[in-house]
């Protein structure tokens, strides 16, 4: 340590060194998530020209060799000389931190770019940038390494064009997991963009491919066509109303757009914007919408009596909360802000006080004349919260008497289960098992001080369909409440789990899949905090046993390892004993010890969702009939983990 700490042991970082030094800070992490954020930064740019009004077609296309080119038809960077820092407005803008011509509301009355670090950010953590700007019938071109000029503002040609073109490709220093972009991440924010900016084309380009894919998106009905595309892709019986309610409005320069629609469905679906930011922790643009909505419903169930008894015959002293409400909607709401407040550079959540009063007082106006016009719609949408909140009082009444169950059978544990004799959770793990036949060889083959054994028979409830207090005193799901005993839905508290490892073992075959997603989904929908945490697994039991005389039998969990297990034995192959095996039930403790429990020798799948929303609509198609698409999910959405060796 230094005990000389002087003013020469201060640094000084200049141009873009911080961003190289500490590029988290700016673009939230060096993964795959802060690879793509480069590109959501520079088309930003292009997406506040358009909402400025100069731009109306953006390209974005992937070339070979991890470049990234975009290009919009805006008014172009400007590349005359700044009058107080003398160099070029371009290199100014592309090479400093806060340059911009975002803070003047004069060039962009709201800006996505707010904190003017975007564009020199990409700079300052790619190996080469160039750019190329079209105005005032001239073409000019500058590059770039690692931030720094290589070259000046030149002047490279005529054109009738006008617009810029921003060309780079990733620091691998930077960004040492991936430099590859990914298609379908990036065409999700992209297309999301176009419904957010109704009337702008975005044209998104592979031109990775032999043959370049190209999809273009272009959405006149903005965000009411947004929230019909994603209620269509749900499994709704109906659609409430038949089109998605909207309301728009203007107040201090803040304009406020939303749309709704409710599908039969029980869990919510809600996006929130600013200035095209998704602000997904929320905010108070969201906080005033909630307060509305809630306000608005509860002040029309006052003045009707016979839907009022329905709730008091429940329980007089309660009122339709927002979680009621929440129930079954499609929500988006899409601000834009000349001076947004967000927490941190992500910007994750809106945190201007006023917006939420904007929000609050015009969706109350708005949405009780449209009320006051469609009594219809009006009613059932007071029928289904009014559904909604005697479920919740119902849940409620079942889960108190099933804690009180609990102290009397001595804190509830199933009948079923053998437990393990470590009580450290992270020490332990819990194989929920199909059957009781594969229940007892489990329980023969396991270690008992850190392995413990549920076994499940019959079929399991499918969650989607039903609601909370049918979950609580499912005598399926009821063990498995119990064994985790961390409870479930909003009062699931992931501290009290028993286990940090919970293991489904089912059958390879259709009901053995049937049953792991059935699980996974109650898993996804009630404890989604044990697959964000890594503590789901999928056991992988062997397909073959391949033995040869009395040679050590070799465990084979594909026909192709099978195949090359019988290889292996050249000549000698017709002899060997080749056992399928069709379910665990056909193992004794010893062999499931040795194939699927040994932590040493063992192969698992940890289940991950690496997005929630697009595992939501998974989770919705995989609960159709079809045997299929479950199969897919499981294989989607779960990556090898050979554990513990």
């Amino acid at each position: 340590m230094n005990e000389n700490y002087s003013a020469g042991n201060i640094q000084v970082l200049k141009g873009l060194e911080a961003v190289r030094k500490r590029p988290g800070m700016y673009i939230g992490s060096t993964g795959p998530n802060g690879l793509h954020h480069l590109v959501y930064e520079v088309v930003d740019n292009s997406i506040d020209e358009a909402m400025a009004g100069f731009c109306d077609t953006i390209t974005v296309a992937l070339e070979k060799d991890d470049i990234c080119r975009v290009e919009d038809n805006g008014r172009g960077i400007p590349v005359d000389i700044h009058p107080t820092e003398h160099i070029s407005a371009l290199e100014l803008v592309l090479t400093k931190l806060h340059a911009g011509g975002k803070f003047d509301k004069s060039n962009y009355k709201v800006s996505g770019g707010l904190h003017g670090v975007g564009v020199s950010c990409v700079n300052a953590l790619s190996t080469w940038m160039e750019a190329i700007v079209e105005r005032d019938g001239k073409k000019y071109q500058q590059k770039y390494s690692v931030g720094k000029p290589t070259t000046k503002v030149e002047e490279i040609g005529a054109s009738d064009r006008h617009g810029t073109t921003i060309r780079w490709k990733a620091d691998k220093t930077i960004f040492q997991e991936t430099t590859t972009y990914n298609f379908d991440v990036l065409s999700k924010r992209l297309r999301e963009l176009a419904f957010l900016n109704n009337g702008i084309t975005i044209i998104f380009r592979d031109e990775r491919l032999e043959e370049p894919k190209e999809a273009v998106y272009k959405f006149e009905g903005g965000i009411t066509q947004y929230v019909n595309e994603m209620n269509k892709k749900t499994t709704s019986k109906f659609y409430l109303p038949e089109e998605p309610i909207y309301i728009t409005g203007e107040r201090d320069n803040v304009i406020t757009e939303c749309a709704f629609q409710y599908n039969s469905g029980y869990s919510y679906n809600i996006n929130t914007y600013v200035n095209d930011i998704n602000t997904r922790e929320g905010g108070t643009h969201l906080d005033g919408f909630k307060n509305a909505i809630n306000f608005v419903l509860n002040k029309f169930l006052d003045s009707n009596d016979k839907l009022k008894k329905r709730l008091e015959k429940a329980d007089k002293e309660e009122k339709l909360r927002i979680e009621d409400i929440l129930s079954g909607i499609v929500l988006v709401v899409s601000m834009k802000v000349p001076e947004p407040e967000f927490e941190g550079q992500t910007k994750e959540k809106l945190g201007n006080t006023e917006v939420r009063t904007i929000v609050d007082a015009l969706v109350k106006e708005k949405l009780t004349l449209f009320f006051e016009q469609n009594p219809k719609v009006l009613e059932a949408i007071l029928d289904k919260a009014l559904s909604e909140a005697t479920a919740r009082i119902a849940a409620k009444k079942a889960k108190d008497a099933s804690r009180k169950k609990s102290f009397s059978d001595g804190f509830g544990l199933p009948e079923k289960l053998a437990d393990c004799s470590l009580k450290d959770p992270e020490m332990c793990e819990v194989y929920i098992v199909e059957g009781d036949s594969a229940g007892g060889s489990a329980k023969k083959g396991r270690d008992p001080k850190i392995q413990a054994i549920l076994p499940l028979w019959g079929k399991m409830l499918n969650v989607e369909k039903v609601r909370p207090e049918k979950v609580m005193n499912n005598d399926k799901l009821e063990p498995v409440i119990a064994s985790l005993g961390a409870g479930f839905g909003k009062d699931f508290n992931i501290d009290k789990l028993r286990y940090h490892k919970i293991i489904i073992m089912a059958d390879a075959d259709v009901d053995g899949s049937h049953i792991r997603t059935l699980l996974l989904t109650f898993f996804f929908r009630y404890m989604p905090q044990l697959i964000e945490n890594g503590y789901v697994y999928l056991a992988m039991p062997p397909l073959f046993k391949v033995q040869l005389g009395k040679k050590e039998p070799v465990y084979c969990y594909s026909d192709q390892e099978r195949d090359e297990a019988l290889a292996a034995l050249g000549d000698q192959r017709d002899k060997a004993d080749v056992q399928r095996y069709k379910g665990l039930g056909e193992m004794d403790g010893k062999q499931l010890w040795e194939t699927t429990m040994d932590p040493a020798r063992r192969k698992m799948r940890v289940v991950t969702i690496p997005d929630a929303e697009a595992a939501d609509k998974i989770f919705t198609v995989c609960m159709g009939e079809e045997v299929e698409p479950r199969r897919e999910f499981i294989e989607s959405n779960s990556s090898y983990a050979n554990l513990d060796i």
